[in-house]
C-alpha cells in the first residue's frame, strides 16, 4: 500500500530553518552574480557585450530545465545523494566557467550550473513537509528570504570581488568555493528520502506533472498566481534600467544595481508573510501582497521622474509580489508529502513562465509605448491575480462544511484508502 500523501515523515535530525535559508542563498546566487559581470567578461574574451549578453539567457533555459528534469527526483531519490551530485556538478560547472578560453565554453558551463543549481527547489518541499502544516508558512517564508536575500546580494558581492581582483574569472571562483563547502554541511542534516520509496520510474515521474495540475485545484490557483505577480514584477524590473538611463533622469547602470539594495526592506519585511499565511490561510495574504505590488505600480506610474517614488514604488512591489509568492507555495505543500517536489515544480515553472512573458512584454511595451504603459501592463497582471484570488476564495467557500472525503487541503477520492495518491503514477 502507498503511504498517505499527508503522512509525516520522519526526519533522521530536526530542520535546520537558518542552513536551509543559507544554502538557498548560496545556490540562487550562482544565477544572479554573473549578471554586473558581463561588460568585463565582454573585454576579456574580446567578444561584443551582445555576445556575453547570451550568458544571462543560457542561465534562465538551464534554470527551467533543471526545475523540469531534476526538481521531481525529491519525491523519491536518496535525498542526502542528490544533494551532494547537484552541489558537486554546480561547483565543478563553476570551475569550468572560471577557466573558460571562450564565450561558447563559458555559456555551456553556464547552461550546466544553472541546470544543477536548483537546490532551492529540492529543499523548500523538503523543508515544508517537515516542519508541518502548523509552521509551513513560517518555514517557506524564512528560506524564500534566504533566496531574496542571495539574488540581491550577488550582485553586489560578484562585482566587488571582480574589482578586488581585477579579474570577473574570480567571482567564479569564489562561487564554487562558497557551494563547494555546502558539501560538507547540507546532506547530513538532511532526511535519508522525503517519504517512503515509490515505484515510479523517472519518466513516470515527469508524466505524472500535468495531472497534478489537472486533479488539484490548490495548484491551479497557486500556479495562476505565480504567473501573474511574477509577470507584474518582471515588467517593472526588465524596464526600469532603460526608465533611469532616458531622460530626464539619465541615470547610469551603477543607480539600476543600486535599486536591487534599496529593496533589501522589503525583502526582510516579506518573511512575515509566512506566519501571517500560517494564521489567516494563503488566500488572504495572497490577497493583500497582490493589493500592496499594485500600489507600488501606482506610485511608480503617478511619479515617474522621482528616484524617492520609484525606489518607494519598488519596495512595494518587492513585499507584495514575495507575500504572494510565500503564500500560493505554502498553501500547494498542504496536497500531500508525497507529491511536494513535484507540486513545486509545476508551481515554479508557471512562475518562470510568468516572468519570462512579462519581461518580453515589457521591454516590448516600453521601445513602443513607454513606462506609463508597461507599467499598465504589469498592473493588468496584478488585476488578473485578483480576480484569481476572489474567485477560487468564491469557490472554496462550501468548503467549510465538514466532508469524510476532504482532509488538509486533499480531496480524497471515493474510492478505496489504498489507492495511490492523486499525482503519483
Amino acid at each position: 500500500m502507498e503511504p498517505s500523501p499527508l503522512a509525516s515523515p520522519a526526519p533522521a535530525r530536526p530542520l535546520n530553518v537558518p542552513l536551509f535559508a543559507l544554502a538557498g542563498a548560496v545556490t540562487v546566487a550562482n544565477l544572479y552574480f554573473p549578471q554586473p559581470l558581463l561588460a568585463a567578461v565582454a573585454r576579456g574574451l574580446e567578444v561584443s557585450e551582445r555576445t556575453a549578453g547570451l550568458i544571462a539567457p543560457a542561465a534562465q533555459v538551464g534554470y527551467a530545465l533543471g526545475l523540469l528534469l531534476l526538481v521531481p527526483l525529491a519525491d523519491t531519490a536518496r535525498l542526502r545523494r542528490l544533494t551532494s551530485v547537484l552541489l558537486a556538478l554546480t561547483s565543478a560547472a563553476l570551475l569550468v566557467a572560471a577557466a573558460a578560453p571562450d564565450v561558447v565554453t563559458l555559456a555551456v558551463a553556464t547552461l550546466a550550473l544553472s541546470t544543477t543549481t536548483v537546490l532551492p527547489q529540492v529543499l523548500t518541499p523538503v523543508a515544508a513537509v517537515l516542519a508541518g502544516p502548523r509552521r509551513r508558512g513560517r518555514v517557506v517564508g524564512l528560506i524564500g528570504l534566504g533566496l531574496t536575500l542571495g539574488s540581491t546580494l550577488s550582485r553586489t558581492v560578484s562585482g566587488a570581488v571582480a574589482d578586488a581582483s581585477g579579474s570577473w574569472r574570480a567571482a567564479y571562483v569564489v562561487a564554487a568555493a562558497a557551494t563547494a563547502a555546502l558539501l560538507f554541511v547540507l546532506p547530513r542534516r538532511l532526511p535519508e528520502r522525503l517519504g517512503s520509496r515509490s515505484g515510479a520510474s523517472y519518466a513516470g515521474l515527469l508524466a505524472g506533472l500535468p495531472r497534478l495540475l489537472v486533479t488539484h485545484r490548490e495548484l491551479r490557483v497557486s500556479a495562476a498566481l505565480g504567473v501573474c505577480a511574477f509577470a507584474a514584477f518582471s515588467v517593472f524590473w526588465a524596464v526600469l534600467a532603460f526608465h533611469l538611463a532616458a531622460p530626464p533622469l539619465g541615470y547610469g547602470p551603477g543607480v539600476a544595481g543600486l535599486f536591487g539594495l534599496l529593496t533589501l526592506p522589503a525583502a526582510l519585511l516579506s518573511a512575515t508573510a509566512g506566519p501571517l499565511a500560517d494564521r489567516y490561510g494563503p488566500g488572504a495574504v495572497n490577497a493583500g501582497g497582490l493589493v500592496c505590488a499594485g500600489l507600488g505600480l501606482g506610485v511608480a506610474a503617478l511619479a515617474p521622474v522621482s528616484p524617492v517614488a520609484l525606489a518607494a514604488g519598488a519596495n512595494l512591489l518587492v513585499v507584495g509580489v514575495s507575500s504572494s509568492q510565500v503564500a500560493a507555495q505554502a498553501g500547494i505543500f498542504a496536497i500531500g508529502q508525497a507529491v511536494a517536489a513535484r507540486v513545486n515544480t509545476v508551481f515554479m515553472l508557471a512562475t518562470f513562465g510568468g516572468g519570462a512573458l512579462g519581461s518580453l512584454a515589457g521591454s516590448w511595451l516600453y521601445a513602443v509605448h513607454g513606462w506609463t504603459a508597461a507599467l499598465l501592463a504589469a498592473g493588468a497582471c496584478v488585476a488578473a491575480g485578483l480576480l484569481t484570488v476572489a474567485v477560487s476564495a468564491r469557490a472554496a467557500a462550501p468548503s467549510c462544511v465538514p466532508h469524510a472525503n476532504r482532509e488538509a487541503g486533499v480531496i480524497r477520492p471515493h474510492a478505496s484508502p489504498e489507492r495511490t495518491p492523486q499525482g503519483e503514477t
